[in-house]
């Protein structure tokens, strides 16, 4: 199942950051085909810590390099990427607590909370980092 699609607009101009944006769409794309298929919540669980891990380790990326650049909207961008943190961890808790109704909230969530962050902080970035 396709939730979200790579589209130009989410390009920061950085190869790193941008590859990683599409790998992580990626991810999303096949956490839901696993949302949607399987019968297996352990197996969705533990994608969900996996998926947690990558954007953890990517927004540790993009930060870097918003902080080399001197990047002006670094620190609330920084909180940005806490609070979007923070909300896959509660619907893990949710998903866990409540297989369905976390099956449903992550199914509502996902392509929402990441197309937001690409169409507000992450489009600010493009051409602000540099290579």
């Amino acid at each position: 199942m396709t939730l979200l699609n790579w589209q130009a607009k989410y390009s920061v101009g950085v190869a790193s950051v941008d590859y990683e944006h599409q790998r992580l769409i990626e991810m999303i794309n096949e956490l839901a085909t696993e949302i949607e298929g399987s019968v297996y919540t352990d197996a969705i669980e533990l994608f969900l810590g996996e998926l947690h891990a990558a954007i953890s380790a990517h927004f540790a990326l993009e930060e870097r390099a918003m902080a080399k650049a001197d990047y002006e909207e670094l620190e609330d961008h920084k909180a940005d990427h806490e609070a979007l943190l923070e909300q896959i961890r509660c619907m893990m808790d949710e998903f866990v607590a409540d297989p369905e109704n976390g099956r449903k909230l992550l199914q509502e969530s996902l392509t929402n909370w990441f197309g937001q962050h690409f169409a507000t902080f992450d489009a600010r970035l493009h051409g602000a980092l540099g290579e």
